[in-house]
């Protein structure tokens, strides 16, 4: 059975940026719903045994929506919680810039791309930061739906569901965006994935 991991701050630590009531509602209620869920739908199946990882490449595969999006949501935010810290931002450290150099050009251009896909996901989705095999890659996915169905290891997501930013910012998911990267982003974490 899955649990909901324990967050690496208190819900105050990320405020202003992202404030206490938006976090104990997104990792509190949305998050746990998702765990819940998936818990329900796989308890008694061949699923139960199976990594989280293997449950969404499976159940993307059978086309068992309710487990892959219930699983995939799952696996998102555990990343999305890893990807944030008090106090982010600031300097990408130098193994990751340097990668993000050679595959983007610059930092800033990279910026512009990742903080574009969370823009541009129509709806509900994600933005996120990729290995596809060795090339770094910006992509962006609606739902539930997770890089790794299409071969590749996202290193840093953002959620751009509604329920991550309303509370903070209505209806203004650009400026969400750029205080995501610019103020909470843990990049040694996401460093750490390379």
């Amino acid at each position: 059975m899955f649990e909901l991991p324990k967050l690496n701050y208190p819900n105050s630590a990320l405020s202003p940026i992202m404030s206490e009531q938006t976090l104990d509602l997104h990792h509190g209620k949305h998050h746990q719903t998702y765990i819940t869920n998936l818990n329900n739908f796989i308890k008694g199946s061949e699923y139960e045994k199976l990594t989280l990882e293997d449950i969404i490449k499976k159940s993307s595969t059978e086309k068992k929506l309710g487990i892959f999006n219930n699983a995939s949501q799952h696996w998102n935010h555990n990343l999305f919680w890893r990807c944030m810290k008090p106090n982010g931002g600031g300097n990408v450290p130098s193994k990751l810039e340097n990668k993000i150099k050679q595959d983007f050009g610059s930092v800033k251009k990279f910026r512009e791309e990742f903080i574009n896909a969370g823009i541009a996901q129509f709806g509900s989705g994600w933005c996120w930061l990729s290995l596809k095999e060795d090339k770094l890659v910006v992509t962006k996915s609606p739902n539930a739906e997770n890089p790794i169905i299409h071969n590749m290891k996202p290193i840093l997501g953002c959620d751009v569901w509604e329920h991550s930013y309303y509370l903070d910012y209505k209806n203004k998911r650009p400026v969400y965006l750029e205080n995501f990267f610019d103020k909470l982003i843990n990049w040694e974490f996401v460093e750490s994935l390379l």
